[in-house]
C-alpha cells in the first residue's frame, strides 16, 4: 500500500538521523544513583505509583508504553512528557501517542520526589522508575532501574516516526530496534509486553477489511487465523471505527503474564508487528520458547531487555537539565 511504502522510505531516513545524532553513553547510568542526594527516591516513586495503581490497575499498559515511547524518540530523555510550544507540537500529540495516558501519575510522583529531593531527580528518572513499579504491582516482573538520566529540552511530534508502528513487518522491526541498540531477542521479549492493556480498531482494522486495499471487505491478512477473524469483526464492526478498543491480549490484559506469544503462535496476535516475529527464526525460536518456558525465564528477560531499552539515547552528565516539573522545560 501507498501509504506504508511512504513509511518504509521516512523509516530509512529517521534511522539515519538517529544513528547521526550526538547520543551520550549511557555509561553514566548505575543504580542507585541518586543513593546519597535523594536516598528514599525508590520508596516515594513505589508508595506514590502505588496510590493510583490500587485505584486503576489498567494505567500499567499505558505507562508502560510511555517509557518505550519516550525511548525510541530522541532517547530516554523525558521529551514525551513536555508540552506543546507556540511554535511546535510535542510528542505527546503524535498520532501513536494520543491513546497513552497516565501523565498524572508522572506529574505527581515528580512533585513527590521534589518535596523530598528539591532539584535532583530528572523527569526522565522518574518515568523509568514509574513504568517499573507499575509492572511490578500487577504482579510483572521486577528490575534494577539504573539511574543518572537528565532531561532532554526538544518534543517534536514530527519525530514520532521513530516509533515501530503496529504494521511494521521484521525487518523494519529489527532496524528500529536496532537503532536503539537492541537485538532481535529484546524485539520480541518486549512485544512480550502487548500481554497487557488495549488497542484502538484503527491500529489493525486493515487486517480484518480491505487488506489488499481493493476494497473488498472479506480481504483479510492471510497471516492472520481466520477463525478470529469474527471476533475481531464482532468488536470492530465497521473499517472507519477509531474509538472502540480491544484487548490485545484478551486472557490477561490486567495481568503481565506470558500470555501474549500463545497468543502469536496461533496467528491470533492483533498487530501485523505480532505476526512478524513469527517470520524471523530468532523471535519465532522465542516465542515457541514461551509457549512451555518458565514465566520466571521470561521476566528476567524482560527485565534485562528493559534495562537494555532505558540506555538509548540518554543525557548525563552536564548534557540536558533537571526540569523542575516534567510538562514544561526549566525557565
Amino acid at each position: 500500500m501507498a501509504s506504508n511504502t511512504h513509511f518504509k522510505l521516512s523509516t530509512a531516513l529517521a534511522l539515519v538521523f538517529f544513528a547521526l545524532m550526538n547520543l551520550a553513553d549511557a555509561q553514566g547510568l548505575k543504580v542507585g544513583f541518586y543513593a546519597k542526594r535523594c536516598p528514599n527516591l525508590e520508596a516515594i516513586v513505589y508508595k506514590t505509583t502505588a496510590r493510583f495503581m490500587n485505584v486503576a490497575p489498567t494505567l500499567a499498559a499505558p505507562l508502560l508504553r510511555m517509557h518505550f515511547h519516550d525511548c525510541f524518540v530522541r532517547g530516554c530523555e523525558g521529551s514525551i512528557l513536555l508540552n506543546s510550544t507556540k511554535s511546535v507540537q510535542a510528542e505527546k500529540y503524535a498520532i501513536p501517542n494520543l491513546s497513552l495516558r497516565g501523565y498524572h501519575v508522572i506529574d505527581a510522583v515528580k512533585a513527590a520526589v521534589e518535596k523530598a529531593c528539591p532539584g535532583v531527580v530528572s523527569c526522565a528518572d522518574v518515568l523509568a522508575l514509574v513504568a517499573r513499579d507499575a509492572v511490578t504491582q500487577i504482579k510483572g516482573p521486577y528490575w534494577h532501574v539504573e539511574t543518572g538520566r537528565r532531561d532532554g529540552r526538544v518534543s517534536n511530534a514530527a519525530e514520532a516516526i521513530n516509533l515501530p508502528p503496529p504494521y511494521a513487518n521484521i525487518t523494519v522491526l529489527k532496524a528500529m530496534f536496532g537503532a536503539n541498540g537492541l537485538n532481535a531477542k529484546d524485539l520480541v521479549v518486549l512485544s512480550g509486553g502487548h500481554t497487557i492493556g488495549n488497542s484502538h480498531c484503527s491500529s489493525f482494522s486493515n487486517r480484518i477489511y480491505n487488506y489488499s486495499g481493493r476494497g473488498n471487505s472479506a480481504d483479510t491478512d492471510p497471516k492472520l487465523d481466520r477463525a478470529y477473524v469474527p471476533r475481531l469483526k464482532s468488536k470492530c464492526k465497521t473499517p472507519n471505527d477509531v474509538m472502540t478498543i480491544v484487548e490485545m491480549d484478551p486472557s490477561s490484559f490486567r495481568m503481565f503474564d506470558s500470555s501474549y506469544y500463545k497468543l502469536v503462535s496461533k496467528r491470533r496476535g492483533i498487530f501485523e508487528s505480532d505476526a512478524a516475529l513469527l517470520s524471523d527464526p530468532e523471535t519465532k525460536a522465542y516465542v515457541e520458547r514461551r509457549i512451555n518456558g518458565s514465566i520466571e525465564e521470561f521476566f528476567k528477560d524482560f527485565g534485562n531487555s528493559m534495562v537494555k531499552m532505558g540506555r538509548s539515547g540518554v543525557l548525563t552528565g552536564n548534557k540536558g537539565e533537571i526540569r523542575k516539573q516534567c510538562m514544561v522545560v526549566n525557565a
